[in-house]
């Protein structure tokens, strides 16, 4: 009788080994989401004032964003009679941050006369990146840095 509680007492000891070794080889569950910001590919240009313009340049932005100033302030320059400079803060168009699952600020698209988004920023930008991207959007034959074609998209 003695040697079959040993028995069992060392069975449930293995199992309860086992368990707790299982439990430790298994991937903690990550704390923050990898990428769940993303730009939209697609916008409706009746969203956007002169939706007439055949460029529109939308920043969604959030005034308590200290790199989304900086982009407004680096974007407002490109404004022109081809090109719509639009910001759409967080609070004031929340219903287009909304409609477009805007998640991140400062986000810029840069979209044609059919609201196709053919370049994107997620994150502050430098004036260069943003207007070199303008500018290979009017004219692909643009010979821009490599540093424009790295990242951001």
């Amino acid at each position: 009788m003695n040697r079959l509680v040993v028995a069992v007492v060392l069975a449930a000891v293995a199992v309860a080994s086992a368990a707790l070794a299982r439990r430790r080889q298994a991937a903690e569950a990550p704390t923050q989401p990898t990428s769940g910001w993303v730009a939209p590919a697609q916008l409706d240009r009746a969203d956007f004032t002169r939706p007439d313009a055949p460029w529109l340049v939308a920043l969604f932005t959030s005034a308590t964003c200290d790199s989304c100033r900086s982009t407004v302030d680096k974007a407002r320059v490109l404004d022109s009679h081809d090109v719509a400079v639009e910001v759409v803060d967080a609070v004031a168009g929340k219903p287009v941050h909304a409609r477009y699952r805007i998640e991140a600020v400062p986000i810029v698209c840069i979209a044609d006369h059919a609201g196709v988004v053919v370049r994107s920023f997620i994150g502050p930008v430098t004036a260069t990146d943003l207007w070199a991207a303008v500018a290979e959007a009017r004219d692909p034959d643009t010979n821009l840095p490599q540093s424009c074609h790295e990242h951001h998209e």
